[in-house]
């Protein structure tokens, strides 16, 4: 089996007429429609950072093709196409069967489409490009929040942090923390609907910290977050609690949520989504005009991920 076959076989599938070519020639073509822009964001998944050598084919493809997503969402953006870049040791048709069929199946769920991509031999790794479809002039920035806006974070975090500690420590942890960190979802349905309502979006990927620094310094103001805030689920409250441990929640990253801020004029707004779509969104903290983040309650400095 070479990379063509390993392609037709496993990496070929329906997709919609916007598409004039896909996968199986040099490059895709696709046909954009008249009053949207184009989002894209691309990330790379390694054995050993990103997750443990014994994680399932069909668990890393959900997370490849899901963080990626995730970037789509805090941007508001609607996915629409993205390429996969595989590299792998030696092929195991085994394992690309269960790859194939557990990317297929998200990909299906999210209604975004393969256009194309490589493979390679090598250390096992997965990169994914997604593009996605805004209206104009509507994508989530980074860069505009304002003092006095409130702070938000979708569901729960620290999960996936929690998971990956006790992993490494050879420790058990909960099927559900588990999940979150090997199958994130993407906020996608939110974010489409957070478009209007808030003034900065970002997805949690490295830590709380460190991603809503990003909104601080782009938008030049700084933010109050309250640690009793922060929405915790039972398994990662018990731990904190025990340990005293709140890093796992502030810096450990790799949640996938939505952290965004909200003026206090969309704020009945923003309460008529959260019934509406049945998703948690707590208050944390505010947007203040003096720079820098203040963790009220916690001095520990954390260690928020480096990708370097």
């Amino acid at each position: 089996m070479n990379e063509f076959s390993i392609i037709d076989k496993y990496f070929s599938w329906n997709t919609d007429s916007s598409i004039k070519v896909g996968v199986g020639d040099d490059s895709a073509v696709i046909e954009i429609e008249s009053g949207y822009q184009i989002v894209t964001s691309v990330d790379t998944l390694i054995e050993g950072v990103h997750f443990s050598a014994d994680t399932c084919a069909a668990d890393i493809a959900y997370k490849s093709l899901a963080v990626n997503l995730s970037d789509l969402a805090a941007m508001g953006a609607l996915p629409r196409y993205f390429t996969l870049a595989l590299s792998m040791p030696q092929i195991n048709e085994s394992w690309l069967h269960e790859f194939s069929i557990s990317l297929k199946s998200l990909a299906l769920d999210y209604h975004i489409n393969l256009v194309g991509g490589d493979t390679t031999k090598g250390p096992l790794s997965v990169t994914i490009n997604v593009t996605g479809l805004i209206e104009n002039g509507k994508a989530m920035l980074r860069s505009s929040a304002n003092a006095g806006d409130s702070v938000f974070v979708s569901n729960t975090i620290g999960d996936a942090a929690y998971a990956w500690k006790q992993i490494k420590s050879n420790k058990a942890c909960g099927i559900g923390a588990l999940n979150r960190l090997n199958r994130p979802e993407p906020r996608v349905h939110l974010g489409r609907n957070l478009v209007g309502i808030a003034s900065s979006c970002i997805d949690i990927s490295d830590g709380l910290e460190q991603d809503l620094s990003h909104i601080l310094h782009s938008s030049n103001v700084g933010a109050i977050i309250d640690i009793d805030c922060l929405p915790l689920s039972v398994e990662v409250r018990d731990y904190v609690q025990m340990t005293g441990d709140w890093c796992v929640a502030l810096a450990g990253g790799d949640d996938y949520e939505l952290c965004f801020s909200v003026g206090k004029g969309q704020k009945k707004k923003l309460n008529e989504l959260q019934k509406g779509l049945g998703i948690k969104l707590t208050e944390v903290g505010i947007i203040t005009p003096k720079k820098g983040l203040v963790v009220s309650g916690f001095s520990t400095k954390c260690k928020s991920y480096k990708h370097f």
